[in-house]
């Protein structure tokens, strides 16, 4: 296992990225920039022992600054969307950037998944890593209170993305941190002949903005029935209001069972290369978001043209727009607390 460390670009404001490369000791490799947490690429062996990127991303950091929909970021403080970008705590009323149709969307403009962060890196028995963290002033984007966060990846030798969150703040503010890579197991083409099986009985109906309505919607009968292997591809086009509203599929899955605790929600298999990936979180939720919006324009490392659908996202979280829908979870963080979520992202072949 190791570690190595290159230069990556500079942002606008001339502020240095660096790349870093992990390697474990079956030559699963993960590329990850301090340049908002982005995940580059991430290489793991199909069933013959071929190892393909399996995320879709830039070869460039002015790429990543330029014209990235989030390619392999983290997001923060809020990910997901925030009506209007407005809402309310402890009586008083806060006012973000619209950068989502009429909503706030991962952060606002200049949100976690642009900033440089601080990295440590990090040598276990089983694994190798970085902790990336970031101070993030309060009024930062509209959001209350100074908070500290720490995102630490580790990269074990079983190929498990590991991801862990943290964060504590000085005022009561709100928090929803995820990772934004698009995958795509067959490590080209688009993702509709993988198969998925999300652990989730119900998911969260949205409007034409993609806001969730508030109601819990019984995934039987519909095209957001995965709790069998269902290709991607199978029902996306199907005459259905929920599909057109995100052009294919941008919604948030409730996981079935949900206590805080960590166990597997998602599964994904690509037959042609036999790529299995799982995914376990301590998150209720799941936004499943097929691409859509990828554009043409798109060019991708090695010169690959990307297109809609070129790969899928799998963002843990919890619900969309919760500081305005007192139903759902709260994502309330309070001096004095902490908050601690942990996703992974496992890779084998079969």
């Amino acid at each position: 296992m190791n570690i190595t460390k290159k230069e990556f670009g500079q942002t606008k404001e001339g502020k240095a990225a660096d790349i870093y490369t992990l390697v474990n000791d079956n030559n699963g490799e993960i590329k990850i920039t301090n340049y908002g947490g982005i995940i580059v690429s991430l290489k793991v062996p199909d069933k013959n022992g071929q190892l393909d990127d399996v995320v879709l991303g830039y070869n460039t950091i002015d790429e990543y600054i330029n014209n990235s929909p989030y390619f392999g970021a983290l997001i923060g403080r809020y990910g997901n969307r925030i009506a209007k970008g407005i809402f309310e705590l402890n009586g008083q009323t806060y006012t973000m950037a619209i950068n989502n149709g009429p909503n706030h969307l991962h952060g606002g403009l200049v949100g976690f998944d642009k900033v440089i962060w601080d990295v440590k890196e990090i040598k276990e028995n089983n694994a190798v890593g970085l902790e990336l963290s970031y101070f993030s002033k309060d009024g930062e984007e509209g959001y209350p209170g100074n908070l500290n966060v720490t995102v630490k990846y580790l990269w074990t030798n079983d190929n498990e993305l590991k991801i862990e969150y943290a964060a504590t703040t000085d005022k009561t503010t709100v928090v929803n941190l995820t990772s934004h890579s698009y995958f795509n197991l067959a490590g080209k083409g688009d993702n509709l002949n993988h198969e998925m099986m999300i652990d989730a009985d119900k998911y969260t109906p949205v409007d034409e903005g993609l806001i969730p309505t508030g109601e819990l919607q019984n995934v039987k009968g519909t095209p957001f029935d995965f709790t069998m292997p269902t290709k991607i591809g199978a029902r996306i086009d199907e005459d259905n209001e929920q599909l057109k509203y995100g052009k294919g599929y941008d919604h948030n899955f409730v996981i079935n069972g949900y206590d805080g605790s960590l166990r597997k929600i998602v599964s994904v298999y690509e037959p042609i290369t036999g790529r299995l990936m799982e995914v376990s979180t301590t998150e209720p939720c799941v936004q499943f978001y097929s691409g859509n919006y990828i554009e043409e324009s798109m060019v991708g490392k090695d010169g690959v043209p990307y297109k809609a659908r070129s790969g899928f996202c799998l963002e843990t979280q919890h619900f969309p727009d919760s500081p305005n829908q007192p139903q759902f979870l709260s994502t309330t963080l309070e001096p004095g607390q902490k908050y601690s979520t942990t996703t992974i992202y496992k890779f084998s072949a079969k």
